[in-house]
């Protein structure tokens, strides 16, 4: 595999599927790698695994042709990214270099090629002041991190649950929920200057008007009556745009209170 050629393999695109499992231990009780056995991904970005590698069969994911690479929070049964990939990366980063973060495992980077691949696990602020502080300041030394990284390798695609729902179209109900974090005012002007700063929301890309959901509280059976957010994006940097071939969400598949969200790019 050579740094001129994205993806060294067979199928003219490649599909990444990113999911938040909310426990790998518990998705897979729910049938997960069954239903990844029926839907072929090249790539897939897990977050949330709750678990290190060495407590999870992996067995059925390694049949399925796929290697893996993890990135475990220090803390037991909590946070963590795992990617697994039947493309081989040429380089993989555990983390971002800021212990801070890296120590809950919430960024995994691989390489393919000339392509840069971040899976993330962006902080939570629901549980109160502290960790919306925690949110913000990861939030302002992500932006920075990604913008360094770009200088070096243009072509990135971030992934992951992102903890925050942009736009009213991208939420239930904007109106009640203006002062929860996930839609909290600088949260959504943090995601704006996201996009502004060149990355393209795959999905809104493809579906411009489109209103599907990502993640839905367990409470009031708010899944049955898809009262969602979009908290889960696959942003793609403006210098690989025209590689986008399409990109959805897989709202059936219910192994978390998440749902999956995919692209296909073109090699």
């Amino acid at each position: 595999m050579t740094n001129t050629d994205t993806f060294n393999h067979s199928s003219e695109t490649v599909k990444i599927l990113t999911y938040n499992l909310n426990g790998i231990r518990s998705a897979l009780s729910k049938g997960l790698v069954e239903w990844l056995s029926q839907n072929s991904f090249d790539i897939l970005c897990f977050q949330e695994v709750k678990a290190t590698h060495d407590v999870v069969d992996l067995l059925p994911f390694e049949e399925l042709g796929y290697q893996y690479h993890w990135h475990a929070a220090e803390k037991k049964g909590y946070s963590g990214v795992a990617t697994f990939s039947k493309l081989p990366p040429d380089q993989v980063v555990l983390g971002c270099g800021m212990s801070i973060y890296d120590c809950e495992g919430r960024i995994l980077r691989t390489d393919f090629g000339d392509l840069t691949l971040l899976n993330c696990y962006f902080p939570s602020g629901t549980t109160g002041e502290i960790r919306q502080t925690v949110k913000m300041q990861f939030l302002d030394d992500f932006f920075d991190y990604v913008q360094e990284l770009r200088q070096t390798r243009p072509n990135v695609i971030v992934v992951g649950d992102y903890n925050i729902a942009h736009t009213a179209i991208d939420i239930h109900d904007p109106v009640r929920n203006k002062t929860s974090s996930g839609f909290l005012p600088e949260e959504r002007a943090w995601l704006t200057k996201w996009f502004d700063s060149g990355f393209i929301d795959s999905y809104r890309y493809k579906n411009p008007d489109k209103i599907e959901y990502s993640w839905w509280s367990y409470r009031a059976g708010a899944r049955a009556n898809n009262k969602g957010w979009r908290i889960d994006y696959i942003s793609v940097s403006e210098p690989y745009k025209d590689h986008i071939v399409a990109a959805g969400h897989l709202p059936d598949a219910v192994h978390s209170d998440h749902g999956p969200v995919w692209l296909e790019v073109a090699r």
